[in-house]
């Protein structure tokens, strides 16, 4: 079964162009075949203000997620020493 993705507008505006394009590849690229799959699998929960969320990690960049039924809706792609910090704040 395959999942229907979703992006938070600031994943489009602000953290995709901030990463290099190799990584951007590489990280689009295991979104569709591992979240868009299976994301229970390859994803960890998250706890504390990002409880309900999940993180896939790509090398140094993770990206939050929320599984809804069949959508899966991303929060962030961001390197992780930001990305606690600022996906709370797009949580709310």
């Amino acid at each position: 079964m395959s999942y229907a993705l979703h992006y938070h507008p600031a994943v489009r505006a602000d953290d995709l162009p901030k990463i290099s394009s190799e990584a951007r590849r590489r990280i689009g690229r295991l979104i569709e075949t591992r979240l868009g799959t299976e994301p229970a699998r390859f994803g960890t929960p998250l706890s504390g203000s990002l409880r309900g969320y999940w993180k896939l990690r790509v090398g140094d960049y993770r990206v939050v997620f929320k599984v809804v039924g069949r959508d899966l809706w991303i929060l962030a792609v961001l390197h992780r020493k930001d990305v606690y910090g600022r996906a709370p704040r797009r949580a709310q």
